[in-house]
């Protein structure tokens, strides 16, 4: 007993000796909407020497004492705080920008695509001026630059280009725009092509699994679009661009300030393609007789002071396109069954509104809307082959975020709605269904501020036709030392296949369709189910003095169950649920350097296995090159002081030997190799910018003039047995040149 006390005793000048501490997190007042702390501001007692820094986080922690009263927090560009402290309660501390400032001009480079080593996701930005080193006149255009995103051409006659990430194609991605889910359902095919590229401001691709706030259909990633806004975006804005290939197009933004609150845009898009090609002497059109009109008017609302944003859109859409035979004349041909071809026509119309509110005196605490209507008409035919479809989608999100105890730890939490009308016609067959979900979400984030995170996030939904499922994500993120961060996901993901919309291009053949009706709720099949694993490795690194970063990712996607499209038959396209495995590992090995002063390069090596258990055998997925390797290199000159600056930009892909559906049963002259040939790619553009009003751009894609031999098989009889122009591995139409100019004003 005696020793107990003396040890308690020797304990209590060690315990007044103690050093407390307080710790707390600056914000930046003017932008709660991402909770981002203050790196670098100065925190004192007042009237001492004791004082710190915020990290990159806005976090800090700084000795306390008793007789410390009063906490000075002071930061470069706003106004300098003291705060009274009388307990040791973390605290949260909003700095306001300061209102009169005598200007300072800082230049640096801002990376076209930024990575983050802050964020829980394995997510990065590409924001607009990586999207203006291509032509990117549309959103389908706009992933040619990067490494992550596959580009392809999907068949022969639409010239409609299709993406794939980490193996899969783009029914396996989410597509938001601006966080509400958009290009699903009927406009799977061609949803990429309404949206011009003048109208993105930034692009965020989340590799694996995402978030359960947007939903439970996401599987291999997410992709979100963020549109120009009216109160940033330029008072105008006009860009014209021409090819060689006969394509036209023209965008213009007006945006008009109503008052200190509203502001307004008018976007109008045209493009128009009328002359015919055919470089190939196939007797088809290389690129299809075309024209698009899409407008879309835009509303934004900002009360900064009281916490509150919104913004609602209207939009419009009517897109026509014609192919086929080049003689092929609709008012004179259409189902005569003597010339080849078709036409699709879609209209569109789509409304949306978000609204948030931002608590003023906890930025950390935010509650929003999302509402959004569409209806989507697609009527079109096939030679003699007829696909029709009508789709009314409504969309609603409400969400609520805010922290637990402090903003180490995050949640975010809401209920949604969505109901899906579909009304299709296959040739003389109806296919009728209404969907509708309801769900809950709750995603809980941790940060320990320095070294680890994670996100936790799962919700439950209750659907009339898939029934009742939860749907778990989990992310995790360690720094393991100095600038490198290892990610690592796993997450669930279910859909609904609409086998029709998605694959539409096959009505360009003469295979017959074939569906294995087992009972299932669509179609008389069941959903599409996979868990997605992932993890990614991102380090940066300095090498002679330059800048650089490398990044290794490996994914696998896991089917429990996956509507088969089965094109091992050249007689038929058949669609069943999978009986056996179907797996996608997806690995990427990626080096960004900076070679000189504004000379930067981008290199990245994909290797895919992608394999289904089909009814004949196991085989690796068709059309899908094993090996790529993918390289860019980017050039700026110095921008003069009278803002005149040139810039360059190449693009090289090398696409390995890809297997090809089976056509061994055909007769000789049309069947074709169990895999095609490797070969390259080359895209490149100059812009010469004269003023901060004035740019032209010129450039070249597929320079090098490749081009797939006979995509078209059976073109000489296109309403027989062997026809088929869907096996297309490779460019169609060959090297296209392209110019165009930007003007803009403020």
């Amino acid at each position: 007993m005696k020793k107990i006390i003396i040890s308690m005793l020797l304990l209590i000048p060690m315990m007044s000796f103690s050093q407390q501490e307080l710790k707390g997190m600056i914000m930046d007042k003017e932008n709660p909407k991402d909770n981002l702390g203050v790196y670098g501001a100065n925190v004192y007692w007042l009237g001492t020497k004791v004082g710190t820094v915020t990290n990159e986080k806005g976090w800090f922690t700084i000795p306390y004492k008793k007789e410390y009263k009063k906490l000075v927090v002071s930061f470069v560009g706003y106004k300098t705080d003291t705060l009274t402290i009388t307990s040791l309660k973390t605290i949260h501390h909003f700095l306001t920008p300061e209102g009169q400032l005598d200007e300072v001009v800082i230049t640096s480079d801002k990376k076209s695509i930024q990575k983050s080593f802050l964020k829980t996701q394995n997510t990065f930005t590409v924001n607009k001026d990586e999207l203006l080193k291509a032509a990117c006149c549309n959103l389908s255009e706009s992933f040619e630059t990067n490494p992550s995103i596959d580009v392809s051409f999907s068949d022969a006659l639409t010239g409609t280009k299709q993406i794939q990430m980490l193996g899969l194609t783009s029914p396996y991605l989410l597509f938001n725009q601006e966080n509400i889910p958009s290009i699903r359902g009927a406009s799977q095919a061609f949803g990429l092509t309404f949206t011009p590229g003048t109208w993105v401001e930034s692009i965020q691709i989340t590799k694996g699994a995402g978030s359960v706030i947007n939903g439970f259909e996401s599987i291999s990633g997410q992709i979100n679009a963020e549109l120009v806004k009216p109160f940033s975006d330029n008072k105008l804005f006009v860009n014209a661009y021409s090819s060689l290939n006969g394509r036209l197009e023209l965008n213009t933004h007006v945006n008009q300030k109503l008052s200190e609150k509203w502001q307004t845009g008018l976007y109008v898009h045209g493009n128009y393609r009328g002359e015919k090609f055919d470089n190939n002497n196939d007797n088809f059109l290389d690129a299809p007789i075309a024209n698009q009109i899409n407008v879309m008017n835009r509303w934004q609302y900002t009360n900064a002071e009281k916490g509150w944003i919104s913004f609602i859109n209207f939009r419009y859409l009517k897109d026509k396109k014609q192919t086929g035979e080049i003689n092929f004349n609709p008012s004179v041909d259409k189902g005569s069954g003597t010339i080849w071809g078709s036409e699709i026509e879609t209209k569109r119309f789509e409304t949306s509104a978000k609204v948030g509110y931002v608590f003023p005196e906890m930025p950390f605490q935010s509650f929003g809307l999302q509402l959004a209507y569409s209806n989507h008409q697609q009527d079109s035919y096939f030679g003699l082959q007829v696909y029709d479809i009508e789709h009314q989608s409504f969309y609603g999100n409400l969400m609520f975020n805010s922290i637990i105890g402090d903003t180490r730890n995050k949640f975010k939490t809401g209920i949604s709605f969505a109901y899906d009308k579909y009304d299709e016609l296959v040739n003389i067959t109806n296919y009728n269904r209404n969907e509708d979900v309801v769900g809950a979400f709750f995603e809980y984030a941790f940060d320990n501020l320095d070294n680890f995170s994670f996100s936790a996030g799962l919700r439950i939904d209750s659907h009339n036709l898939l029934g009742t499922f939860v749907t778990p994500r989990l992310h995790l993120r360690y720094v393991p030392w100095e600038n490198a961060v290892l990610r690592a996901s796993v997450g669930k993901g279910r859909r609904s296949a609409n086998i029709f919309a998605e694959n539409q291009r096959y009505f360009a053949s003469s295979r017959q369709i074939n569906i294995d009706n087992v009972g299932g709720e669509i179609y008389g099949l069941n959903p599409e189910i996979a868990w997605n694993y992932g993890m990614s490795y991102l380090q940066k690194f300095n090498l002679f003095e330059r800048k650089g970063d490398i990044t290794l990712d490996f994914y696998r996607t896991d089917f429990s169950n996956q509507i088969v499209v089965d094109l091992e038959d050249p007689r038929a396209i058949s669609f069943y649920n999978l009986n056996g495995k179907s797996i996608a590992d997806s690995f990427q090995l990626e080096v960004n350097y900076e070679l000189a002063d504004r000379l930067n390069l981008r290199t990245a090596y994909k290797y895919y296995d992608v394999y289904t258990d089909y009814k004949s055998g196991k085989f690796q997925k068709p059309i899908q090159a094993k090996h790529r390797f993918f390289a860019n290199i980017s050039y700026d000159t110095e921008l003069t002081l009278d803002n005149k600056q040139w810039k360059f930009d190449l693009t090289y892909n090398l696409i390995g030997k890809q297997r090809l559906p089976n056509t061994s049963f055909n007769p000789g002259i049309y069947q074709l190799p169990a895999y095609s040939n490797s070969y390259s790619l080359l895209n490149t553009q100059i812009t010469r910018v004269f003023s901060k009003k004035f740019e032209m751009y010129t450039g070249a894609e597929n320079l090098t003039n490749y081009k797939q031999k006979n995509p078209i098989l059976a073109n000489d009889n296109p309403f027989g047995a062997n026809f088929d122009t869907t096996i297309v591995y490779a460019p169609i139409f060959g090297r296209s040149i392209y110019m165009g100019l930007r003007f803009k004003l403020d």
